[in-house]
């Protein structure tokens, strides 16, 4: 079963996500995680990646298909969630039509919808543990011991230097223009499904698994 996950920076696709690898055995494709371990790796993509990256350049989506068709030829459980791809039409298009080359069909186009205010608010005091990326909130979800990760018990800690106000904002005039025409694709495609981000995080993980059980 593959699935996209849609909603704006900070609406819980990437929590959610997790909770999905542990209790579906799904694999998560994030792109920036992909383009960074083929930067690394040796493959005939990694150097081509590398090389792009090195230079300044953008990732072209030719690159970021060509990293996908790799995942999806590997063994990927129970299936493959999609997270920061498809960002644009044009690339929904061309992850369709690779997913239909492979017999891979999309069960599912989950949007995570969340109040832009309350948006600014859980981001601002957002961090995550160094070692595993359990992310946290000053106000709403400290751990449960101050300064020890509860999942792993890390006590190194980040904060996303663009987790402000201003640049959040800024992140999401980026998504309602380039990202949220994705939420009318799927729709005409009869497999979109919305939940309510603000609902607590084991409220919002049950919806998803009513809707995938659905598929």
């Amino acid at each position: 079963m593959n699935i996209v996950l849609l909603g704006p920076p900070g609406a819980g696709k990437g929590t959610q996500a997790r909770r999905l690898i542990t209790e579906r055995n799904m694999v998560q494709l994030s792109t920036g995680d992909m383009l960074r371990e083929a930067r690394s790796s040796d493959s005939e993509m990694g150097r081509l990646v590398a090389e792009v990256m090195d230079r300044g350049g953008l990732v072209t989506d030719e690159i970021v298909i060509g990293l996908i068709e790799e995942r999806i030829a590997a063994d990927h459980g129970g299936g493959l969630i999609f997270d920061g791809f498809p960002r644009t039409l044009a690339q929904a298009d061309a992850l369709e039509a690779l997913l239909a080359q492979h017999g891979e069909p999309l069960a599912a186009a989950i949007e995570i919808r969340v109040d832009d205010e309350a948006l600014v608010a859980r981001i601002s005091g957002r961090y995550t543990c160094a070692s595993c990326g359990e992310v946290y909130h000053d106000m709403t979800q400290p751990p449960a011991k101050a300064g020890v990760c509860d999942a792993c018990g890390g006590t190194e800690f980040i904060r996303r230097a663009d987790d402000n106000e201003e640049s959040l904002r800024h992140r999401l005039m980026e998504y309602y223009r380039k990202t949220s025409p994705l939420i009318g694709y799927y729709h005409a495609k009869g497999i979109l499904a919305t939940v309510d981000g603000l609902e607590k995080v084991e409220d919002v993980a049950a919806k998803i698994a009513a809707v995938l059980d659905r598929a």
